[in-house]
């Protein structure tokens, strides 16, 4: 296997990019990370190993992908910018770990890619500098569409992250806290400088972890009902659980009655409830099919 020079330095990140009269499109959130130890350290924290089989989305120029094709067992890499094909073709073609398909992920079908390309894996993880337009998207898509995917190492915008991670009686705590971490744990791993990149973005990032449960410890009754459900406690954070739901069409009288029977106060708000008291409100409210 050829052994490359490294993509991701500000040097070759410009020489490809001129090379190939490449023109960086702001409408797929093309940012080239050209800060070698940012991206050695995105690998670290990924604990990917010589039996993981990796899925990237949005490789860029290859960067991070070039890292993780001399660590792990195979990279599947999924590219929307058509543009950016034979650029990754010919950096990265040579090895035979590799697999490019020139797809938006969010219309694929994963579990049929994961079936053709790891079709007995079990270790397979995703890793991704996601771009930040699209990365809630991308990330309940998956985690709702699939069981394979064990980890997820992902860069993306530090305020999302923050969301992401947060915990209940913190200010960034919302529907997306609860919705990821039903499935998942969810820690971040990383805090980078909106420095590292080409072009600069006018955010920082930050790189998060989530581990799939095997064994999940909450597991609500509707799960439809339940995502539709604190979707409508975080309606307008200032006001309490019972008048969100309220206003989002529930019967108030019931939704008090259940507030009762759980202990909970009347006067609490979404945040100060943690992932299973949604769960626990959630199963009561759809039994009772009072929505």
């Amino acid at each position: 296997m050829r052994l490359m020079n490294k993509i991701g330095s500000v040097d070759n990140t410009l020489k490809i990019i001129e090379e190939n009269d490449f023109n960086i499109k702001k409408k797929f959130g093309q940012n080239f990370i050209i800060d070698q130890n940012v991206l050695n350290n995105i690998v670290n924290a990924s604990k990917i190993t010589e039996n993981t089989c990796v899925i990237e989305i949005g490789p860029g120029l290859g960067s991070l992908t070039e890292l993780m094709l001399k660590k792990a067992k195979k990279v599947l890499a999924f590219e929307i910018d058509k543009d950016l094909i034979p650029i990754l073709n010919n950096n990265l073609g040579s090895y035979d770990n590799f697999t490019l398909i020139n797809e938006d992920i969010l219309n694929v079908d994963i579990d049929k890619y994961i079936d053709e390309y790891f079709p007995d894996e079990v270790d397979i993880a995703l890793v991704a500098n996601l771009p930040y337009y699209i990365t809630t998207p991308i990330i309940l898509k998956l985690l709702s569409e699939t069981k394979r995917i064990k980890t997820y190492t992902m860069m993306m915008q530090d305020e999302v992250a923050d969301r992401i991670c947060a915990l209940k009686n913190i200010k960034d705590y919302n529907a997306l806290s609860i919705c990821i971490q039903y499935r998942a744990s969810a820690k971040k791993v990383l805090n980078i400088s909106r420095s590292i990149f080409v072009p600069k973005p006018n955010v920082d990032s930050a790189v998060i972890r989530l581990e799939l449960y095997d064994t999940p410890p909450f597991k609500a009754q509707n799960e439809e009902f339940f995502f539709k459900f604190i979707r409508d406690a975080f309606c307008q954070r200032r006001k309490t659980l019972v008048n969100n739901l309220k206003q989002t069409g529930y019967n108030k009288d019931n939704v008090v009655l259940v507030l009762n029977e759980l202990n909970i106060p009347l006067e609490i708000r979404s945040e100060a409830l943690s992932v299973s008291d949604f769960v626990r409100i959630s199963d009561m409210l759809s039994a009772k099919s009072i929505k």
